[in-house]
Order: structure tokens, then sequence, then C-alpha cells
């Protein structure tokens, strides 16, 4: 397995997420997922992401279950700061400083460990100013609870005040070639300051491997039914885009799935996709994208058929709580 560095912070070149074993996209079993997570670290991966929502809660003790004898093995980053009830209901966004502190503790308890390393603020609180979230991140740091930290769907000046406060590791925020807001400011911001990129949802949460050919197909109890791209005439405007890829993907003989998963990589060595799966035949497909060349021709017929802008729909329902 290759690997990569966010910030001081060696890591496989991809990461696996964890999110979807627990929550948003349908049922998952434990048992599949835990041996998912066991053929990740067994084939090189050693960089899974969770956070205390999923589930709500559960996701973290399914990756604490699945990694209890191999510690060693395994770079674990969760979140704090999107805030849900027991029985799932969002209850808004929390960033200070009592909060963040008592977090890392129930996050600790239920991964089973005594350090975190890559602890991220879900998303921004806009009631907490930033310095005094981060400043309790880096008493987290100060303490042994964590070792490095980082930020999630925050506005370039948001992680240049942070930065002020603490070293940032990592930014993590969705990027793929449907969601190419990031190369507008944010990956300037990033580099310029020395911290890692995280892409979330490197596959459009799927859609871009091809799986969906009409909104039927997305199983019941899945939050996908109820995302915009997902919906209407913006599903078959994106599928559009999806059959552009395929054409490109099929002449090189790889998925589509593949072939997004191996641009998201060709953007940087400091970006560090953590495609999403319970699945190990999937799993086995995003190891294989890390082996893909792209050649400067192929990118910029992927520039061709996925500029930034064409995607159809927003990226969440409310965009309120991201790029604060």
């Amino acid at each position: 397995m290759k690997t990569r560095r966010l910030g001081e912070l060696e890591v496989s070149a991809i990461g696996l997420g964890c999110m979807g074993m627990s929550d948003f996209y349908g049922q998952a079993s434990e048992a599949q997922a835990i041996e998912t997570i066991h053929y990740a670290l067994d084939h090189g991966i050693n960089f899974l992401d969770t956070a205390d929502i999923y589930g709500p809660f559960t996701n973290e003790k399914l990756v604490g279950k699945a990694i209890k004898d191999r510690r060693d093995q395994v770079i674990i980053a969760t979140k704090f700061g999107n805030v849900r009830s027991e029985d799932g209901r969002f209850l808004g966004i929390n960033g200070k400083p009592e909060y963040v502190k008592q977090a890392c503790e129930d996050s600790l308890k239920r991964l089973g460990i005594d350090h975190i390393d890559l602890y991220y603020q879900h998303r921004v609180d806009k009631d907490t100013p930033i310095e005094d979230t981060v400043q309790a991140m880096a008493d987290l740091v100060k303490a042994g609870k964590v070792r490095y930290i980082g930020l999630s769907e925050a506005a370039p000046d948001t992680i240049r005040r942070a930065a002020k406060v603490h070293k940032i590791t990592a930014l993590q925020t969705e990027y793929s070639l449907w969601s190419r807001e990031p190369e507008e400011e944010v990956l300037n911001t990033t580099r310029s300051l020395g911290i890692g990129f995280v892409a979330y949802s490197p596959l459009g949460r799927g859609f871009l491997t091809g799986r969906f050919q009409k909104p039927e197909d997305i199983p019941e109890g899945d939050t996908r039914r109820n995302h915009p791209r997902f919906q209407g005439d913006n599903f078959y405007q994106n599928l559009e885009l999806v059959k552009r890829v395929e054409t490109i993907a099929a002449e090189k003989g790889v998925t589509s799935g593949q072939l997004a998963l191996a641009w998201v990589l060709a953007q940087g060595e400091d970006i560090v996709p953590i495609p999403g799966t319970k699945h190990i035949d999937y799993l086995k497909e995003n190891i294989a994208a890390i082996e893909i060349e792209l050649t400067r021709d192929d990118l910029q017929r992927l520039d061709a058929a996925a500029p930034k802008g064409t995607t159809a729909g927003l990226r969440y329902p409310d965009m309120s709580t991201v790029n604060r």
C-alpha cells in the first residue's frame, strides 16, 4: 500500500469511510462490516474514518470492536460537533470548549482506545469562535488524548484563523468529479498552510460508480433518496456525467468508480480520499484504483466530461452548515 502525508501524519494513500456501516445508506450487518474493516487492514489501509453521530454512536463502537486487537495497525479519525440524540434526531452544532472535551471522552470510551489519532470538528459552530474550539482541541493534544486535529467543511478564513491557534493537520471536505468546489479556494488555502486534504465522498456517494441507473435503484431507508443530486431531473442530468466517465473508463479497462477515485488521487499527493463501503468486493476495486495511472490526456478528457459547476443539484438539502 502506498502512503501519503497529511501534514506530519503518514497514512495509507486511501482510507476507509465507515459511516455507511452503521447509518444513512441502508442496512448493514456488524459481521460484514468488521470483515470489511479487517480486509482493509490486512491489505494496507490503515486510515479509518468514523464520527460520533454515525449510528448515532454505534459506528465508533463498531470500529472499536473491529480494531480491538489491532490498535497498532490503525490511524483512527473521528469527529465531534454535529449533535444527535440517542433516537437519531439532529440537535444542532456545538463547538463550545466544554462540549469538545466531553465529546472526546465519550468517543474514546466507545472506541475503546486511549487516544484519537486525528480529531476533527465535524462542522463549524457559528455561535462559538473557532479560536475557542481549536484551543479546546489543542488542550486535548497537550493532555495526550488526541495526536492531531482537523476541521471538516470549514471555509478558507476559518481555516486560517484556526491555524493561528494550533497546527491543523487535515481538512476533510467533499471532493470528487462532481463536487469540485474545493478547487476554487480551499485547496490553495490548505496548501499554503501545509494542511493535508481528506476527500470524503470521492465516488459521489456511490453515484459515480454507475450503480444507480434510476432513482428507484436507491434502497428503501437510504438517505440518498432525499439528496438533491439523486432526485428528479437532477438524477438524469448527473447520469449523463457518469456515462461520459464510463466511456473513458471502458477505454482504460477500469470501472467508472475506479477512474473517479484515480482522478481524486491524481489531484495532489496531499489529498487522501476515504471512499466508504461495507462490501469487500467494492473495497477491492477501490484498492486497485491506486495503481491506475492517468495521463495528461486522460485528465483533460475527465475535465471535459465533468467540468466544474455542471453537476445538477446541491451537495446537501441544507447547505447552511458547510463552508463556514
